[in-house]
């Protein structure tokens, strides 16, 4: 899998937008992800209403993912969705967030960290992966989970913030 260069294209925002359609039959979505610059292996499946925030980074899914419904993808960062990974439906990836700042303005400067999901892995319904964490492969995130920090392959994470609670083999 490979990363996309870091060019913007006219009419990117409206590609993606046209993506995120219910209207779109879904074998459609990856050719027109792809023409918006995100890189879509071959055999994934993603459904209506996926949503990007634009930045600076890279979005890469690999082949035969399933997104399902409702998902958000924030690329203020590089964003890896690895092969084989099922997403559940209203998951979120995050890449930006802020430093602390003063008590007058308690978030201060804009920062963004890359977020990666390993292969096989699956994200149940509603978790949010926030900024730097990587997903090791074959790791199962419960529904609702909120991960904080990386994640060793083939474990089940669970919680908010999430822990290992189960080895995987």
């Amino acid at each position: 899998m490979t990363t996309l260069p870091r060019t913007r294209r006219y009419g990117t925002d409206v590609l993606l937008w046209l993506a995120g359609l219910e209207l779109l039959p879904h074998r459609w979505r990856p050719a027109l992800l792809r023409r918006a610059g995100v890189s879509v292996g071959g055999g994934s499946l993603i459904m209506a209403g996926l949503r990007f925030t634009q930045g600076k980074g890279t979005v890469a899914i690999g082949s035969t993912v399933f997104i399902n419904r409702g998902c958000y993808i924030d690329a203020n960062a590089d964003v890896v969705i690895a092969d084989g990974v099922l997403v559940g439906d209203h998951v979120r990836l995050l890449t930006g967030t802020h430093e602390i700042g003063t008590a007058q303005r308690r978030g201060g400067q804009s920062l963004a960290r890359p977020v990666r999901v390993g292969s096989g892995s699956w994200l149940g319904s509603g978790a949010c992966v926030l900024p730097g964490v990587s997903i090791g492969p074959g790791c199962v995130v419960a529904a609702g989970a909120v991960v904080t920090q990386d994640c060793e392959p083939d474990g089940l994470y669970a919680g908010a913030p999430a822990r290992r609670v189960r080895d995987l083999t």
